[in-house]
């Protein structure tokens, strides 16, 4: 990976380049699943804030849970969720995008006073297509895209994950980036493009 390649995927379509990590213990909460599922998706929060040094906790003193992962069939579901509105703002004209847009997923991020990622909502309607996914693969996915700030442009050409043999792995240098973005020297937020030979410097290392 060069400084460009890291640079990119924290650059957003409108140009600005923004890069921010947890500041807090992860606490995910999984609403809608099978209780299959949800071990299968609480393994895979747990190894990748372990591949990122980071920690998780059984409760956020603010919010209880700030990790929230939504799994349903209709947009319109999100509506009928009690005080979903007050903690994401704008929600009914959010759906109505999201229907329009005949979207699948959608991330929602909160951040603290220094950028820093506060709390996260994962909305993923699950149509014909996500539905073919291994809840595995699902898992992994949702979770890597989570565990940071990533560009809106990130991973729309390739996926943060990659085949060997029959498992479903994180992509090398992906999980070397998240590594690198959790080092405790580097900031939690910054909205500087040298951040990324900062990040660059670390995966060498």
């Amino acid at each position: 990976m060069t400084p460009e390649d890291i640079q990119s995927l924290f650059t957003r379509e409108s140009g600005e380049f923004l890069f921010a990590r947890w500041g807090r213990p992860i606490v995910p909460i999984v609403f809608g699943v099978e209780e299959e599922t949800l071990t299968t998706i609480k393994g895979a929060f747990e190894a990748v804030v372990s591949l990122a040094d980071h920690k998780m906790a059984e409760t956020d003193p603010e919010l209880g849970a700030n990790c929230m992962v939504f799994f349903f069939r209709d947009w319109k579901e999100l509506l009928e969720v009690p005080d979903l509105d007050r903690l994401v703002p704008d929600l009914a004209p959010l759906v109505d995008r999201l229907i329009a847009a005949d979207a699948n997923q959608y991330r929602v991020f909160r951040f603290e006073e220094d950028g820093a990622i506060r709390a996260a909502f994962v909305f993923l309607r699950m149509d014909e297509e996500l539905s073919k996914v291994p809840a595995e693969t699902l898992a992994l996915s949702q979770v890597v895209q989570t565990i940071l700030l990533w560009s809106d442009t990130a991973f729309r050409t390739q996926s943060p994950l990659a085949v060997a043999g029959e498992a479903t792995i994180l992509r090398p240098e992906i999980a070397g980036l998240i590594r690198a973005a959790y080092d405790p020297v580097l900031p939690g937020a910054s909205q500087d493009p040298a951040h990324a030979l900062r990040l660059f410097a670390r995966l060498q290392a």
